[in-house]
């Protein structure tokens, strides 16, 4: 009986040590800082789609992001980590990062956001890629700057192309666009589980 205990318990020790977990800033404390100059504070907190409705939830992410959740990192159980950022006891805004399947890889998109959902701040924290500095360069996430999830509504997030501000970031690579249409995927998943996570509750 024991021995059959302690094969089930080892069986159990992949799940755990490989389920996929949220997206975390590497240096909070400084990440924090870097992104929201004027803070004082943080709060962290965790959520999923789970918490919010499950399949149905997850159904509607799909529909508004035109694609299907896959892979490790899109289930409706994967926690997400929010960050909440308050100057005083003022709300300043939020900093929110998604994994997102490159060309080479994963990557990590970062968005700071104000308290209306508008993007104060972008930040790639991990991109294996050979041209991943030009996509890091500050002149390339500018263009994210004053975006809100509306900018990203009619975006084809599997070709680029769509009427609104969003379709017009212009990618900094000129050869190949996996990279760049993950990139966009990324942003506009971001925004659209902030919108259900924070600005929809609000």
């Amino acid at each position: 009986m024991l021995r059959r205990l302690l094969f089930m318990i080892m069986g159990l020790i992949p799940v755990v040590a490989f389920a996929a977990t949220g997206c975390d800033l590497n240096d909070p404390d400084a990440d924090v800082k870097r992104l929201f100059p004027q803070s004082t504070g943080y709060k962290t907190s965790y959520m999923s789609l789970t918490k919010i409705g499950g399949k149905t939830a997850l159904a509607e992410v799909e529909k508004r992001l035109g694609d299907k959740f896959t892979g490790l990192y899109e289930q409706v159980d994967v926690p997400y980590t929010l960050y909440t950022i308050y100057k005083g006891k003022s709300l300043l805004g939020y900093i929110h990062g998604v994994n997102q399947k490159g060309e080479y890889g994963g990557l990590q998109v970062f968005l700071a956001l104000d308290a209306k959902g508008t993007i104060s701040a972008f930040y790639i924290q991990k991109l294996s890629s050979k041209q991943g500095a030009k996509y890091k360069n500050a002149s390339f996430g500018a263009q994210f700057k004053g975006l809100q999830l509306a900018d990203f509504a009619t975006l084809n997030i599997k070709t680029g192309s769509g009427s609104g501000k969003a379709a017009a970031i212009k990618n900094p690579v000129s050869k190949g666009s996996v990279d760049f249409l993950a990139i966009l995927r990324a942003v506009k998943k971001n925004l659209i589980l902030m919108d259900m996570f924070v600005y929809h509750k609000k």
